[in-house]
């Protein structure tokens, strides 16, 4: 059996990973390393946990304790672990700092000394570009992240590429665009505008609606990480983007539509400092090894409000009942969900 380690999969895309890798490879045995903040949940794993191809352990990267046996024992290593959201890091640069960068390192330093490791991915983000006006940035541009989530994402890749070209670690960046799918938590702007408009509430929406991004489904997200195992070349950086650029506001109509409201929920609130206006990726490096998303925006979109609506199961426990949620919700827009 493949060993293979992933961190930070009881997160949003991380479990989606870990339920893809054990459907999709037989041969493998998952190992989810998880520090189960308050993005991170158990419920995300709910329909594998039980799998006798999975292993969950609580635990913290920056653990070096925990996490350096099981870097050890791996083959494949897939680094989601991180802090993520760009409101909380203005809030709180410092945990993103200790997470993002420091809990990479304490990953690598074992990485480096594991006798079997073939493989080890680095999640970074399209933000580290900053915003780009117009075009599409490649792997070879300029890094120039405008908020310290940005920042400790652009800090943990290039340490991450360090040591591949210091110590032969076998290293694969990828830079992905934003992602959208089940179980992401109820912060982000699509499970957020989609439960809200669900409950009937206002969608706080960010200064004019006009920043664009391009979104990617966590689905097509895990299949090209997938062929990065596989495929990739140590020490490559590569761009994983949708190609579904989307302004705040129309990505706000679409939701509303999709969930049978109307605009008349739409509360604008004021732009968040350092708001990148636009992200756009130049994938032509990954397509070249044979991937393109599979799922359609439309399609994508509407079957995800379908996901929130039948699993309130999941999201209502966090609106209503995490006080971590609630008090970021209060601190962001000035009042409960």
């Amino acid at each position: 059996m493949v060993e293979v380690l992933v961190t930070g999969g009881a997160g949003f895309i991380g479990s989606n990973f870990v339920r893809h890798a054990l459907r999709r490879h037989t041969d493998w045995r998952v190992t989810t390393l998880d520090k189960l903040t308050y993005a991170g949940r158990r419920e995300n794993l709910h329909d594998v946990i039980d799998d006798p191809r999975h292993t969950f352990v609580h635990g913290d990267i920056l653990d070096a304790a925990v996490s350096g046996p099981l870097v050890a024992r791996a083959e494949i290593v897939v680094h989601f672990a991180a802090e993520t959201h760009v409101d909380r890091s203005i809030l709180a640069a410092g945990e993103f700092i200790r997470t993002d960068v420091e809990g990479t390192f304490v990953l690598l330093e074992a990485a480096r000394r594991a006798p079997r490791l073939r493989r080890f991915v680095q999640i970074s983000t399209d933000e580290v570009y900053g915003s780009v006006a117009t075009g599409a940035s490649r792997e070879t541009d300029e890094l120039k992240p405008r908020n310290p989530y940005a920042a400790s994402k652009a800090g943990a890749d290039r340490l991450a590429y360090s040591y591949w070209a210091t110590y032969g670690v076998p290293v694969v960046i990828t830079r992905a665009s934003n992602n959208y799918g089940p179980y992401q938590f109820p912060e982000k702007v699509i499970p957020l505008f989609v439960t809200n408009a669900i409950d009937n509430r206002p969608v706080p929406l960010y200064g004019d609606g006009g920043n664009v991004r391009d979104w990617l489904h966590v689905n097509d997200h895990c299949l090209a990480l997938d062929l990065l195992i596989a495929s990739g070349v140590n020490g490559e950086v590569y761009n994983i983007g949708g190609g579904n650029e989307v302004t705040n506001v129309d990505l706000t109509h679409r939701i509303l539509a999709h969930a049978g409201r109307t605009a008349a929920l739409i509360t604008p609130v004021p732009d968040r400092p350092g708001h990148d206006r636009r992200y756009c990726l130049d994938t032509a490096r990954l397509r070249a090894l044979g991937w393109t998303p599979q799922v359609p925006f439309d399609e994508g979109l509407r079957d995800t409000v379908e996901w929130y609506r039948k699993n309130e199961w999941w999201w209502r426990p966090i609106k209503e009942q995490d006080p971590a949620f609630r008090s970021y919700y209060q601190a962001q827009y000035g009042r409960t969900t």
